[in-house]
């Protein structure tokens, strides 16, 4: 059976959102929901979002709910197909060669800037 032990040595991905507005840090597991703690610095938020996971997975435990583990990126390989229009596909190669990179190259820089 898994147990609290089990969960707390799980690697969840880490969100760090900076407060703008008031200063400090919003941390969160975006695999627990709700599981979110803020601090005045990422060192502190850190630890406190530690006990925020040890809180979430107790309570889990406690009331016989399922708790996610951790996304494997290793599942993905990187790669997919995709199919666009010759238009779209002429556009992309000509400002992919304007830059001086590989069309792919240029696909990953936009796709990052985007999401």
């Amino acid at each position: 059976m898994k147990d609290l032990n089990y969960y707390m040595g799980l690697d969840y991905k880490i969100e760090i959102i900076p407060d703008n507005e008031e200063g400090g840090y919003a941390l969160r597991c975006p695999e627990l929901p709700g599981c979110v703690t803020c601090a005045e610095n990422i060192q502190e938020g850190i630890k406190m979002l530690e006990d925020a996971k040890k809180c979430w997975f107790t309570a889990c435990l406690e009331d016989g709910i399922e708790i996610p583990e951790p996304k494997n990126t290793e599942e993905y390989s990187g790669q997919f197909k995709l199919r666009m229009p010759k238009s779209l596909h002429r556009e992309l190669a000509e400002r992919s060669k304007k830059e001086g990179i590989s069309m792919n190259q240029y696909c990953v820089y936009l796709l990052s800037h985007n999401i």
